[in-house]
């Protein structure tokens, strides 16, 4: 099964690396391979999110996940994006924007006569934007499972108390709005800027969430209406889902995982030019070897069922998210290493790993399945 599931991924490496080499020889491969790593050593809970969304997808849409959202990630997300928050910033179309990336001058007043800015300081001063759109689509995500009722809990202490505050109704719209309302006022230089991309985020994220739902509930409304009858849990019904979302649900969860990829992605572009500003690079080391790698991982967590058999490895990825969420809106301000995000993201990850391996082991020595529902 691994080999199967990541084939792909060795192959697009392995064919990433050989064009990196074309491109600019080994200096190139090795900085292709650092961004390919560190791509996929920050987006592990990008995986386990992903993969509680996909195992709702039929068949053609994780497939579709795979293929058309791995063009999106790389053209979209890694290449077209940055050009395009250039031409927002500068006025450069895409194409003038593709050519001060591929060929900066010594000199910003070389290209500029005016004396304004490189491409990768365009870049860097477009990040308050990009923090509070990523930042608030996360937030929503993870708010929203925070204020739900769950199968299991992590952290019993805080999830059920929240989880019972979350009946009131748009609370995590409510908690959103606050948390960007007072990054706005504090850290921003440009307040009502930030204000704009944070609601642009919120309404991304109720427009495709909300839509996905829609279609879902629409296509199974008699499996809806049980679980509404057996007041199961959010979480639980949508898990135990035996029919994949088709159709114009698939369609939508296929979308909200792109939007998804995006917020995550954001914040790794921006701190791909640490490393290097060259956008081919940045395509193939970030795009090619880092999603295809983050894709396959989503797929094999889905295939081995491995969410239901250490139940709280969702708990530390969303909390991850939370984490995350909350740096982007720092980041606005304050500059935050890419590194400190990604060991908070291993540090949840690997506590709730740890604590379903203690989960499973008390399970097994009373004799119950691993699978039985314990909070």
């Amino acid at each position: 099964m691994h080999l199967k599931i990541f084939m792909w991924s060795y192959i697009v490496t392995a064919i990433s690396l050989v064009v990196a080499f074309i491109y600019g020889s080994w200096s190139a491969v090795v900085l292709c391979a650092i961004l390919g790593v560190l791509e996929v050593s920050l987006s592990f809970d990008n995986a386990v999110i992903n993969a509680t969304i996909l195992e709702r997808m039929s068949d053609f849409w994780q497939k579709m996940f795979l293929t058309v959202g791995i063009v999106i990630a790389v053209f979209g997300m890694r290449l077209l994006l940055p050009l395009l928050i250039v031409y927002f910033a500068a006025g450069l179309n895409p194409v003038e924007a593709f050519q001060l990336a591929m060929n900066p001058p010594a000199d910003d007043a070389a290209y500029f006569p005016d004396g304004s800015p490189s491409y990768e300081t365009l870049l860097t001063d477009a990040h308050p934007i990009i923090a509070a759109f990523g930042g608030m689509f996360l937030l929503m995500l993870f708010l929203n499972w925070l204020f739900e009722e769950k199968e299991h809990t992590w952290l019993t202490w805080l999830e059920r108390p929240l989880a019972k505050a979350g009946r009131l109704d748009s609370m995590a719209i409510l908690v959103a709005c606050l948390i960007l309302l007072i990054t706005s006022e504090t850290l921003a230089e440009d307040a009502e800027t930030v204000l704009f991309a944070g609601l642009t985020g919120l309404v991304v994220y109720l427009a495709v969430n909300g839509l996905g739902t829609f279609f879902e509930n629409a296509e199974h409304p008699d499996e809806e209406a049980e679980h509404d009858v057996d007041h199961e849990p959010a979480a639980a019904s949508r898990n135990s889902k035996l029919v994949k979302a088709t159709g114009k649900a698939g369609f939508f969860l296929f979308l909200y995982l792109e939007v998804l990829d995006a917020s995550f992605s954001f914040d790794g572009v921006i701190g791909a030019f640490a490393i290097t500003s060259d956008p081919i690079i940045i395509a193939l080391g970030l795009g090619l070897i880092g999603a295809m790698f983050v894709r396959s991982l989503t797929v094999f967590l889905v295939r081995k069922g491995t969410l239901s058999e250490y139940v709280y490895l969702e708990h530390g990825a969303h909390w991850a998210i939370g984490a995350l969420a909350i740096i982007l809106f720092i980041s606005i301000g304050v500059h935050i290493s890419e590194f400190i995000t990604g060991l908070l993201g291993v540090a949840f990850i690997g506590a709730a790993l740890w604590s379903s391996i203690r989960r499973n082991k008390r399970l097994r020595a009373r004799g119950e399945e691993v699978g039985t529902i314990h909070a």
